[in-house]
């Protein structure tokens, strides 16, 4: 497998931490030079290494957000 090179261009926030320092953060984030995407997946604690995560583009996250709402207004739990 190939290099997989990415800009981060923009760190949105961090949703959980480990035990081990591992953090699970939402960023946007150019890979191979491509459009920047919404990316969430875990990160290193000196951010050199990364889990699997998922990307999404700013319609599936909008669309990610009127779920979770929904959930909410439902006083639905996970």
């Amino acid at each position: 497998m190939g290099s997989i090179d990415y800009e981060r261009i923009k760190q949105i926030g961090t949703i959980s931490e480990s035990s081990r320092g591992w953090t699970k953060q939402l960023n946007l984030i150019s890979w191979n030079g491509r459009s920047p995407k919404f990316d969430l997946r875990d990160w290193a604690p000196d951010n050199t290494k990364m889990g699997k995560g998922m990307t999404l583009t700013l319609d599936e996250l909008k669309a990610l957000k009127e779920l979770l709402n929904r959930m909410h207004e439902l006083n639905e739990t996970v």
